[in-house]
């Protein structure tokens, strides 16, 4: 959610065409950690990309299947020496934070309209983190911007996502 600010990072790379999207046609986790790894090694080989979306619409559409998918890519990342260089951000359609209900807007911050694995670069979270006056505050801004939207407009945000 660019347009909620709800990350005031995410405006900068965007525009800047730092941003890789990809489709994944995976349809099993294996075929996605062999995506993974590709985007990685292209993020390795590449730096004009900042950040990479690997979007995999045919897999892990349950959230609980999704989040132990998860231990599986960190471990990539640790196997590939890559921990400490890239960081997984994860975004799902039924994302739901510890200690809440699904219907909390505050959950609508790591929802996607399709599973994807957000690929960070840790050089930029520690750019942004060094440039951004209190940036612990992020994420108690971002729930009272949901909260104040409401879910019904979140949802209805959302669902614009999919008519696009």
């Amino acid at each position: 959610m660019i347009a909620n600010n709800l990350c005031p990072f995410a405006r900068r790379e965007l525009v800047a065409q730092r941003v890789r999207v990809v489709v994944s046609a995976a349809t099993s986790p294996g075929e996605l950690l062999q995506a993974l790894d590709q985007e990685f090694m292209r993020m390795e080989s590449d730096p004009s990309v900042e950040t990479t979306l690997l979007i995999h619409p045919g897999l892990l559409q349950d959230f609980v299947d999704y989040n132990q998918f998860l231990d599986e890519a960190e471990d990539l990342l640790r196997r590939n020496d890559l921990a400490g260089i890239y960081q997984i951000a994860s975004f799902h359609p039924d994302y739901q934070f510890a200690g809440t209900v699904p219907a909390d807007a505050e959950n609508y911050a790591c929802r996607s309209p399709y599973p994807l694995l957000h690929l960070l670069r840790e050089s930029s979270i520690d750019r942004a983190v060094a440039e951004y006056p209190e940036i612990e505050q992020i994420p108690a801004r971002n729930i009272e911007r949901l909260n104040s939207l409401g879910t019904d407009e979140l949802r209805r945000l959302w669902l614009a996502c999919l008519q696009k």
